[in-house]
């Protein structure tokens, strides 16, 4: 009876609420993974961690318990909670129990050694091991949630828009095909043989979404304000250090827009809100990531951001070409060496390109009144990443739209929205990873997604 209670007041806490309750001189149990062992005259110290936090936790274990303190392995300690001279909490460890051994044979990892990107990603079920990348887990987290919460308090409604589509939102070509890889089955469910087997399923050709944005327009057409947070699928050839085959997207639609301004002015409050919340909340993580120069990478936050029309914005790069690399050439739109440059060099904070010519963009944005060869779109740039987000107002007009659509049947029910109740509406879609990898500074958008996919990878 005495023993049970003594059991029952050992408690189990994740390392994060023991440095926020720091409820001293309590037995406690804590498990972990052996991030650090050192060995003293008469005591070993071992650093865990479980990921719930950046910050290890010391744990103060006699020398008999060596053996059982490998780096990597996951261990359970039962002791007492104390607090150094210097305010640093430790375990002082009455037992240790080992509950997982990592050999050191094949185990791609060593105690107190930094690695590349390149190399943490060649072995990506064991990224979670390497404390910076889950900082940059815990960012995203942390990111997800603000975003989540700043939509809910704003009056949008989250929408489960599609994964498998009809249709091909963005009209590039960039799409992944989907069919059951079971050819009996493509067989029997054929209604013509003759049918390609891309057809045998649906009846049609299904795709991976490129994004839920038409979705998202039905669903503003009764809901009025609707967002979605969903990943997205391009097939593109591209290892750039922006470009993913899967990633997520933000997207929003809200009806009864006037004019383009209304959209910039919706991603300007979010994006300024979000960042704000995200930096408050997560600013250990990031320092954990990368401290240079926070406070001069954030002081756009305080400022308007720059507008420029797409002339202006061509001008600039074409007085400006003999700093660049890329060919200018009007037709070709805005490179990413250009985007960078007119954000980061040129404008000094995020910016907005707008009024585009209407062949650069997608057939459902808005042709301009006083000029119907552009369009009320916009490009969102910011440092370091160039073009985050792309936004515009949607075509609400009935014929014009059925004039720029090609005859697929399959957009019919879009063509229809305009017809029954139509009203404007208008939106944008912005690049997760894209606005993570600025937050944090990262290289690589492979490097702020648990398992990025790229052409020729795609890894688990």
């Amino acid at each position: 009876m005495f023993i049970n209670l003594i059991k029952r007041k050992i408690s189990t806490a994740s390392l994060s609420e023991i440095f926020k309750k720091c409820n001293i001189d309590q037995q406690i149990k804590v498990r972990g993974w052996v991030k650090t062992t050192r060995i003293m005259k008469d005591v070993i110290f071992c650093d865990i961690n479980d990921g719930s936090t950046g910050q290890n936790l010391q744990l103060v274990c006699n020398k008999t318990q060596k053996s059982k303190l490998i780096f990597g392995s996951s261990i359970e300690a039962k002791g007492l909670l104390s607090q150094t001279p210097k305010g640093q909490l430790e375990v002082k460890v009455d037992e240790i129990k080992v509950i997982g051994d990592c050999p050191t044979q094949n185990y791609p990892y060593v105690a107190r050694t930094l690695y590349s990107s390149e190399y943490i990603r060649e072995n990506l079920h064991f990224r979670s091991r390497v404390s910076s990348f889950n900082s940059m887990i815990r960012c995203r987290h942390q990111l997800t949630n603000i975003i989540n919460n700043y939509l809910f308090n704003e009056g949008f409604i989250q929408i489960h828009t599609p994964i498998l589509t009809s249709n091909d939102c963005e009209g590039a070509g960039e799409v992944f095909i989907v069919k059951p890889d079971n050819d009996d089955l493509l067989k029997i469910m054929k209604k013509n043989k003759d049918d390609p087997n891309e057809k045998a399923y649906f009846d049609h050709k299904a795709f991976l979404t490129v994004s839920g944005q038409l979705h998202l327009e039905a669903m503003a057409h009764g809901l009025t304000k609707v967002y979605t947070f969903n990943p997205a699928f391009r097939a593109e050839n591209c290892k750039s250090a922006v470009h993913l085959s899967e990633f997520y997207m933000l997207e929003l639609e809200e009806s009864f827009i006037e004019s383009l301004d209304d959209v910039i002015a919706t991603i300007t409050k979010m994006f300024k809100s979000v960042t704000k919340e995200f930096l408050d909340k997560s600013i250990d993580d990031v320092k954990r990531i990368n401290k240079d120069n926070i406070e001069e990478r954030f002081n756009w936050l305080e400022k308007d951001f720059k507008i420029l029309t797409y002339d202006e914005a061509f001008k600039i790069i074409k007085e400006n070409e003999h700093k660049l690399k890329t060919t200018v050439n009007y037709k070709d739109g805005i490179s990413k060496e250009q985007e960078i440059f007119l954000t980061q060099d040129y404008c000094k904070v995020p910016c907005f390109v707008i009024d585009w010519p209407k062949e650069q963009k997608s057939f459902y944005m808005r042709q301009k009144k006083d000029n119907m060869n552009l369009v009320e779109a916009f490009d969102f740039l910011i440092p370091q990443v160039g073009e985050v987000a792309g936004g515009s107002v949607r075509e609400d007009n009935y014929d014009i739209l059925k004039s720029k659509m090609s005859s697929d049947q399959s957009l019919e029910w879009y063509l229809n929205l305009r017809k029954y109740g139509s009203v404007t509406t208008g939106g944008f879609g912005l690049g997760f990873e894209r606005y993570l990898q600025y937050l944090l500074d990262i290289h690589s958008i492979k490097d702020v997604i648990p398992f990025p996919r790229w052409a020729h990878n795609c890894q688990m």
